[in-house]
């Protein structure tokens, strides 16, 4: 897989080398020729100096041939224009964007651009959605018993309660993500379209979860 990251801070390095080290061909812009010294000396990547949602220069990253982009930097705007540029003009599948204004992201989504806040499992959670190879844990407990799961709403179950999507998934709803706000969901809630859902459920059940949920609610 190609991925181009824009953005060689602390997040945007980290990134670069976990893919690196897992096969990747990755390409990293910054405007600071210095920042891509927290690559290291073993990072097998390439780097493109220059501002990140810029043509020319996505053109020399090989943004047209990208499977994914993940928009890093320290500037939220930079951010969602490099994004979207990287989509609308490049054609880039799997486009996400770093923000620190968690009051922006409905905005984004609006745009259909992903976004991952500023928290400590940014990185890791970056990590899975430009690879979409790791699944969907967020979170798992010491045992191992239980995982907490980010969801984005299975098309069939648009229109259903929330609660009984998470039934049967197995679990329980812990958290429903909706225009950039996040909530505890109640009973009288129903999935949406673009909702992302936060789901408690037995780890042993997460790698059939998706064929689990995929024909959507019973009729009985």
């Amino acid at each position: 897989m190609k991925a181009i990251i824009m953005g060689c801070g602390r997040v945007g390095a980290a990134l670069a080398n976990d893919l690196g080290d897992a096969g990747h061909d990755v390409v990293v812009i910054d405007r600071d020729p210095a920042a891509f010294d927290r690559l290291g000396r073993d990072f097998g990547g390439r780097t493109v100096t220059g501002v990140g949602f810029d043509r020319d220069v996505l053109t020399e990253a090989g943004a047209g041939r990208a499977d994914a982009f993940a928009a890093v930097s320290s500037g939220d705007n930079s951010n969602i224009i490099a994004a979207r540029v990287a989509r609308e003009r490049f054609g880039v599948e799997r486009v996400i964007a770093r923000i620190y204004d968690a009051g922006r992201a409905e905005v984004y989504e609006r745009l259909g651009i992903p976004t991952v806040a500023t928290v400590p499992w940014a990185t890791g959670r970056l990590f899975r959605y430009v690879t979409d190879s790791a699944g969907p844990v967020d979170w798992r407990d010491q045992t191992g018993a239980v995982s907490l799961v980010a969801l984005a709403a299975p098309h069939a179950w648009v229109g259903a309660r929330v609660d009984d999507l998470a039934a049967a998934a197995g679990g329980r709803a812990a958290a429903l993500s909706r225009f950039g706000r996040c909530r505890v969901p109640d009973a009288r809630d129903l999935v949406q379209a673009d909702d992302l859902l936060h789901l408690a459920v037995p780890t042993d059940t997460v790698e059939t979860l998706e064929s689990t949920l995929g024909e959507g609610p019973s009729d009985e």
